[in-house]
């Protein structure tokens, strides 16, 4: 892929991330109903703290496209890696921005940086039932179903893992 790179946030990076992320689960229907989540996704700060805030900027304008947030078990936003697994979190796409590679160049930074850690797997979960193209990119990517880490944070809010084994060559 062509045009974008994927580097660390940097503060002056963070209110684009809080607006695009905000944006993308909007425009996926992830927000309906939810209480306090979109702030959340907007703390991009706090986000940074514990863990790696990465962003896909275009390499012509600068402009922020797409940001994730990498995580280790333990870690205030780690919520299903166990042991010698890390996992990523919030992966959004400007709207705008959606269909240019930028998703799979986040996952595949992602990948990058837990091999780099030495981690055994990298670990994600998706809303069930909103988030179909999400699923097609991981699955394209190598992560496979892992319905032990699915989990609910509320009712209603089904949420299915998927996990990445790092060990095969």
């Amino acid at each position: 892929m062509t045009g974008v790179r994927v580097r660390p946030a940097e503060p002056a990076d963070f209110p684009a991330v809080a607006r695009l992320t905000v944006a993308a689960y909007e425009a996926d229907g992830q927000l309906k109903g939810e209480h306090g989540y979109g702030e959340v996704l907007a703390d991009v700060p706090t986000r940074a703290a514990s863990g790696a805030v990465l962003v896909a900027v275009d390499e012509v304008t600068g402009a922020v496209l797409g940001s994730v947030t990498f995580v280790l078990p333990g870690t205030p936003f780690a919520e299903l890696s166990g042991p010698g697994e890390a996992e990523f979190r919030m992966l959004a796409v400007d709207p705008g921005a959606q269909g240019r590679g930028v998703g799979a160049a986040l996952v595949r930074a992602c990948v990058a940086r837990a091999a780099g850690l030495g981690c055994t797997a990298l670990v994600i979960c998706f809303r069930a039932g909103l988030a179909d193209t999400a699923y097609r990119l991981y699955s394209r990517l190598g992560f496979v179903r892992a319905p032990e880490k699915d989990w609910s944070p509320m009712a209603g809010v089904d949420l299915l893992g998927l996990r990445l084994d790092l060990t095969r060559g």
